[in-house]
């Protein structure tokens, strides 16, 4: 059995080196072993999410424990690149940190900005810039839209695109606009709907347009339509629970109540802080 603590390893270091026994051919572990990219990809977007949670919840003993989890992943990704010969973990270091110098020239260079909103406009010009040149050694195309990654979540997906298209100018003056064509997506939903024979194509497309204009509207209002998303979420949960408890504290079920009796609790539920 191979002693950490004699080999007095510490820090990132010794993270890297649990990883590499785990990984390790001759008395490694089985399963870790047999992992590949592809089959850790999911786990890293399940520990994404729980950092999040963790953040909205304000736990902070969760947020540590959920950020380790997430470096684990991070581990994981550059023990199996180096195992092909293709990156370290101190590369993967390294280049992070070259790029945050970079596009940070205000601070570790002579460029000055007098605000966060001067600075965003420079971060923006500044990947811009990288995704050309990235464009010129591959032979990819290079457009507005070029980099938004096709593996995120479609709602944050959205938002990014549009974030991209408005920055050349492809966007409502103001809310009025965003609102409006909202209510247009809406309306031509509704006569999807109302057709005695339905198209489940044209609803699908229908109904993604009202989703990707409710996106357009909270980022003309400034909102994360995501933590918005998820603020909902947790309202419903907490009030959906005010009716299960309402129920048991009576002795029923849901089944031994009427739709109309529900939400009544469900009224009572919204007066709760």
């Amino acid at each position: 059995m191979d002693d950490l603590n004699a080999k007095n390893i510490r820090g990132i270091e010794r993270l890297i080196y649990i990883m590499e026994r785990l990984r390790d051919p001759e008395g490694g572990c089985p399963w870790d072993i047999e992992q590949t990219y592809e089959t850790i990809a999911p786990y890293t977007i399940e520990e994404a999410y729980e950092v999040a949670d963790a953040i909205d919840h304000k736990d902070m003993a969760a947020l540590k424990d959920e950020l380790g989890d997430l470096l684990l992943q991070v581990i994981y990704y550059t023990q199996m690149a180096a195992e092909d010969k293709a990156f370290t973990f101190d590369e993967v270091v390294e280049a992070i940190s070259e790029k945050m110098v970079r596009r940070h020239p205000h601070v570790f260079g002579s460029t000055d900005v007098e605000n966060a909103a001067q600075q965003t406009l420079a971060w923006e010009e500044l990947k811009a810039k990288e995704r050309a040149e990235k464009s010129d050694e591959t032979g990819d195309s290079g457009g507005v839209l070029a980099g938004v990654a096709k593996g995120l979540p479609a709602l944050l997906r959205a938002f990014k695109l549009q974030k991209r298209a408005a920055r050349v100018g492809f966007d409502w003056p103001d809310v009025d606009g965003a609102h409006d064509k909202l209510k247009e997506e809406l309306d031509e939903l509704a006569e999807e709907i109302s057709k005695p024979e339905k198209d489940e194509a044209l609803l699908i497309d229908e109904f993604g347009d009202v989703l990707f204009s409710t996106v357009n509207l909270a980022r003309k209002l400034g909102i994360d339509p995501e933590a918005a998303l998820r603020h909902g979420n947790v309202k419903f949960e907490r009030r959906f629970n005010y009716i299960e408890q309402g129920l048991t504290k009576a002795g029923q079920k849901f089944e031994d109540v009427s739709l109309e009796e529900m939400e009544e609790l469900w009224q009572e539920a919204k007066k709760k802080p």
